[in-house]
């Protein structure tokens, strides 16, 4: 294999689109034969304060292109996320306020340090050029897109037929991101499989601009920690801190550890293939080997949260992570395998505990839960409960019920 083919096969590990691979093998044939590098660029909204792990899937790709010489931006959207990308959403998402925005946008700059190359990493709020555009340069962009091509977009499609509200700004979203492809002159923008459409808007809108159309690459989705397999397929919702099945990359150590080995081990494979830096025969060996009983799949479970650990701490951290969830399995004699339950959130986005364990049969009925609680019988996540009014939101749970029985408890 040619050194090109090893690079290109390296970026296009876990891609899930590429518009189009042709034109990548061209770029960045250009790029070697001119000495110049690649412009790279992702989009980040700060809708949120903290990145969690489904959002190092783009910046791990970022940081490959890095590594190969090729210059990264990573966008910051103060200026959009007042807008709100609706991807996902059936109904119109309320614009943040600027302070919102500038808060979480902060601790952005401080967290994507862990993933990218401080010194390669060029930061850029998109404020800079599309606030300057003022409100007759953004009637100008409009005017180089039409509506039914907008309508072609999923969400929108499904919000206008089924006659749900759309607001007219939320048309602007896509184009808004559009442009910071033509401010930057990129030729690469990456994003999660969501984006594809708004990826493809700035492909168009470069057109329009004069310049070469960027090349478009989208990452998956990363499910969160309650994922599990129905049907045999993995289903589940992608990684959200509002749905509480995440794990934020600037979580303690030990949390990380414990957040991870809780996954089912059917995401444990999904993770690996997403997450992990082994090369993919050696992850699928080591999946033949679970499979067949050679390897204890909690060891494949421990060696994949010790090197995710390491990734946003230290290595020295991670092992030291590793032994205590090893003293504390053992300590209170956690069974490596468990029944499993499955209970689901109530309109406030939990369930009540004790609801939840008569539920699944694990107690006779409430009034037993609360009496185990109260009695402090009752533990989660090795941490016993003491208030017999809490609510479970969304994820994955090893619950202790009295001196004996352990299961494992899925809230979705």
């Amino acid at each position: 294999m040619s050194n090109a083919e090893t690079v290109i096969n390296s970026l296009l590990r876990g891609v899930v689109d590429i518009v189009s691979r042709d034109e990548l093998v061209k770029r960045l044939e250009e790029s070697r034969r001119n000495g110049k590098p690649l412009i790279v660029k992702a989009g980040f909204d700060p809708t949120a304060p903290d990145l969690h792990l489904g959002h190092t899937i783009v910046l791990q790709k970022m940081r490959q292109f890095q590594e190969f010489g090729h210059r990264v931006v990573f966008v910051i959207g103060d200026f959009t996320a007042m807008i709100g990308d609706p991807t996902g959403k059936n109904i119109t998402r309320p614009p943040l306020t600027r302070e919102q925005v500038l808060e979480s946008a902060k601790t952005y700059t401080e967290q994507v340090y862990k993933i990218l190359d401080r010194e390669k990493t060029e930061i850029r709020f998109n404020s800079e050029w599309l606030s300057a555009l003022g409100a007759e340069g953004i009637i100008r962009l409009a005017a180089k897109y039409n509506v039914a091509r907008m309508l072609e977009r999923d969400d929108f499609k499904k919000r206008y037929t089924s006659g749900v509200s759309i607001s007219v700004h939320e048309f602007l979203y896509p184009l808004l991101q559009a442009y910071d492809s033509v401010a930057l002159r990129a030729d690469i923008e990456l994003g999660g499989s969501d984006q594809l459409f708004n990826l493809l808007v700035g492909r168009e809108i470069q057109k329009e601009y004069g310049q070469t159309e960027q090349i478009v690459i989208t990452m998956p989705l990363l499910e969160g920690l309650d994922a599990k397999l129905v049907d045999g397929k993995l289903t589940g919702n992608k990684m959200s801190k509002s749905l509480g099945n995440y794990v934020g990359i600037n979580e303690p150590p030990d949390t990380m550890f414990g957040k991870l080995m809780s996954i089912s081990d059917e995401l444990m494979w999904r993770y690996y293939e997403l997450m992990s830096r082994l090369p993919l025969d050696e992850i699928s060996r080591m999946r033949e080997d679970c499979l067949s009983g050679r390897m204890n799949p909690m060891e494949a479970k421990k060696s994949l949260a010790k090197e995710i650990v390491a990734r946003f701490h230290t290595d020295e951290e991670a092992e030291k992570a590793l032994l205590n969830f090893t003293e504390v399995f053992s300590r209170k004699n956690v069974p490596e395998k468990m029944d499993e339950f499955e209970v689901k959130t109530e309109e406030n986005g939990q369930i009540w505990v004790c609801k939840a364990l008569a539920s699944v049969k694990a107690v006779k009925s409430t009034s037993d839960a609360k009496r185990l609680i109260e009695q402090g019988g009752l533990y989660i996540n090795n941490e016993r409960v003491m208030d017999p009014k809490l609510g479970l939101k969304s994820g994955s749970y090893i619950v202790k019920v009295g001196k004996k029985l352990f299961i494992k408890l899925n809230v979705i």
